[in-house]
């Protein structure tokens, strides 16, 4: 069982087959899927699930905190299952392939008040990019 689903359940979610399989789908480390890729997989466990229902689900998951909604480019939006432990991402300029990351320190503290032009800081996003192992050996 995923942690996602774990999670899910502990909140008392209603687990409807369509839901669940959104769920599943999102399982595991460094995924970052678009809304159709959700789709195109979850067809595949369930072929009866509706592109509404997994843009549907993906939008409350989202509102319950659960997923993040990630924009690393002007590509679509992908949905990030690693929402409760705090992450910067790493994604590939030319293939866009993204992975989590965890840099020490803290990011908040690396912007001095000089810059922060008067501001409350709640939440600082980082991206790193560069080209992956697969694309630099093509």
């Amino acid at each position: 069982m995923s942690d996602l689903l774990e999670r899910l359940r502990g909140r008392g979610w209603r687990m409807t087959a369509q839901r669940r399989v959104v769920a599943e789908v999102l399982d595991g480390d460094h995924v970052h899927l678009t809304a159709d890729e959700v789709h195109a997989r979850a067809v595949e466990k369930l072929p009866e699930i509706s592109r509404a229902t997994v843009y549907n689900t993906l939008g409350e998951l989202v509102s319950l905190g659960e997923v993040l909604e990630v924009s690393t480019d002007r590509r679509a939006k992908r949905y990030d299952p690693n929402a409760h432990r705090p992450h910067q991402h790493l994604v590939c300029a030319r293939c866009g392939a993204i992975r989590d990351v965890h840099p020490v320190g803290n990011p908040l503290a690396d912007l001095p008040d000089t810059e922060r032009f008067g501001f409350t800081i709640s939440d600082v996003e980082v991206t790193y990019r560069g080209t992956c192992p697969n694309c630099a050996a093509g």
